[in-house]
């Protein structure tokens, strides 16, 4: 039987996991571990400028890839990285997060050694790591087999960051490589079939269906079978603003985003007003349904969450969405033929105007006719999120935004982290300048790995979405004055990138026709009145200041 350290198990299970970069900052407790990846023939060490950054490109990554990998040190260096791994937790990105730990005789020992607290409990951090964990180990070499498996195995099924502590000595131990591991099957046909019982009872006497799908669907790779249910009738479909691109939002049927009264009246009425309104991985939040104004009562709803199913109110577990998907097909070829059309949408949004000064309507008009099929699109929390709402995607195209957990400068990081996982396709952030200066140091490794992104940064003037919620005038939503377009030059003596600060539509315009026609990393600083809104959140602003109150 082949003999291989802890370390390079570990590293053979990642790959199975189809992971194939590993994240991190270097520390003098995973220096060992960080050998063996670099000696790795699969696995590319991704190394990054703090371990926070890190943890949002192993986000974007894994959104980008299916599953990603973070390495960091002990205590500091984990503690650091632990805010993105609650973003990964929250909204579903399963990231393995491997930590390199002090040698197993001085954690025993209770030694005072460094990055410790120095009470000779190594299990502080441990601790704070599984409340946003779907599984945790503290390996050794007699449970190394065992623990990396079934860590993996959880993180993986329940799509949400599993935690490994790595010992210095445990990395380094021998072990035995064991037969080929088998995950979870969840399978009950007795369920299926009541479920699929209960939705032909509401499907079929129904004039009126909707599609609803939402992140959880695009997390779960659910795009084939929406795609074929959509292919058998063109009934109104939209999702949230967090699953945009699980739809083909160029196919027949497609109404727009829906964000409950945050909606246009023509999106709200096509998804609310029905008979049915199938949902698919929809998980409501404050920020997308302008403060929980959705009004889709249970007994209208047939809603497929990852591990069950929900049929006008009666609940069908262990079902996850692509067993029920599969169900429902038969029942949609029997009965769709008497469900009603959607109705084609307004075209208004994507009107040219001509606004002399750049307003946000005028940008993401742009925006819009900028796009192309396959973009990854990274729109941060506030003012780009928003407005993106309103982009129509591209047939391939996909939106990475982060709204649930909301934590500003994330798209930075993870735009590196999605270009990583995706090096040939386009890739596009859109950010505003008080998230930029959370995280611009990554700006520097994009370039040193030769990435070509193109980052519209929307200059505000500073903190614009919290301005609309309270304190307009305030100093603690001013921001520092940066020299945005300098900055690209001077994170790279050998970088190549070009920047550009417009604050005309006809400069932006030119700048995005010039932008069509060679690929370089790209900044381009785009000047805004602090005041100006994308009309989603001016809605969602002022549901949030009313439930603050």
């Amino acid at each position: 039987m082949k003999t291989l350290n802890v370390g390079d198990y570990l590293l053979h299970r990642l790959q199975q996991a189809g992971i194939g970069h590993l994240f991190g900052v270097p520390g003098d407790y995973n220096l060992q571990f960080l050998d063996s990846v670099i000696a790795h023939p699969d696995i590319t060490w991704v190394g990054c400028a703090n371990e926070l950054n890190a943890a949002y490109a192993a986000d974007g990554y894994g959104r980008c890839n299916g599953a990603a990998a973070l390495l960091t040190t002990f205590g500091v260096g984990e503690l650091s990285a632990i805010n993105g791994i609650a973003g990964s937790y929250a909204e579903y990105v399963p990231v393995i997060h491997i930590v390199g730990a002090p040698a197993s005789r001085a954690q025993q020992q209770g030694d005072c050694v460094h990055h410790s607290l120095g009470d000779g409990d190594f299990h502080h951090f441990l601790r704070m790591a599984q409340e946003v964990s779907a599984a945790s180990a503290v390996l050794t070499k007699a449970n190394a087999v065992a623990e990396i498996d079934r860590v993996i195995t959880e993180a993986l099924h329940q799509h949400r960051p599993g935690y490994l502590l790595l010992a210095v000595d445990v990395a380094a131990a021998q072990i035995e490589m064991p037969e080929a591991y088998s995950g979870h099957v969840d399978h009950d046909s007795s369920v299926v079939a009541a479920f699929a019982a209960a939705a032909e009872r509401l499907l079929a006497p129904a004039q009126r269906v909707s599609l609803l799908a939402d992140f959880l669907a695009s997390r779960w790779q659910l795009q084939a079978p929406l795609s074929a249910l959509r292919q058998l009738r063109a009934i109104p479909s939209a999702t949230l603003l967090m699953g945009k691109g699980v739809l083909d939002e160029q196919f027949p049927g497609y109404v727009g985003t829906y964000a409950a009264e945050g909606s246009s009246d023509a999106v709200r009425c096509a998804i609310e007003e029905t008979d049915v309104t199938l949902c698919v991985g929809v998980r409501f939040t404050d920020t997308l349904t302008a403060g929980f104004t959705q009004h889709l009562p249970a007994e209208k709803c047939l809603d497929l969450q990852p591990f069950h199913a929900t049929v006008g109110g009666e609940r069908f577990a262990p079902l996850n969405m692509a067993q029920a998907l599969a169900a429902l097909l038969p029942i949609y070829q029997r009965h769709c033929a008497q469900w009603a059309l959607a109705e084609t949408p307004c075209c208004e949004e994507n009107e040219q105007h001509d606004d002399a000064v750049i307003s946000q309507r005028a940008f993401w008009q742009a925006m819009q006719r900028f796009l192309l099929p396959g973009d990854i699109i990274l729109a941060d929390q506030g003012t780009a999120a928003f407005g993106a709402a309103a982009l129509r995607l591209p047939t391939d195209a996909q939106l990475l935004v982060q709204p649930l957990w909301g934590s500003i400068g994330y798209t930075l990081p993870a735009t590196f982290g999605a270009q990583t996982a995706q090096p040939t396709r386009r890739v596009i952030l859109i950010i505003g300048d008080g998230s930029a200066q959370l995280t611009i140091q990554e700006l520097g490794s994009m370039q040193r790995d030769g990435q070509l992104p193109i980052i519209f940064l929307i200059n505000n003037d500073g903190y614009t979405v919290e301005r609309a919620i309270h304190g307009a005038q305030q100093r603690y939503n001013d921001i520092a004055q940066w020299n945005w377009t300098a900055i690209p030059h001077a994170m790279s003596v050998q970088g190549a990138a070009q920047s550009w600060r417009v604050s005309e539509t006809v400069q932006l315009t030119a700048v995005m026709e010039q932008l069509m026609l060679n690929r370089r990393l790209t900044l381009v600083e785009v000047v805004m009145a602090k005041q100006d809104l994308p009309p989603l959140l001016r809605k969602v602003t002022a549901a949030l200041h009313q439930r603050n109150g």
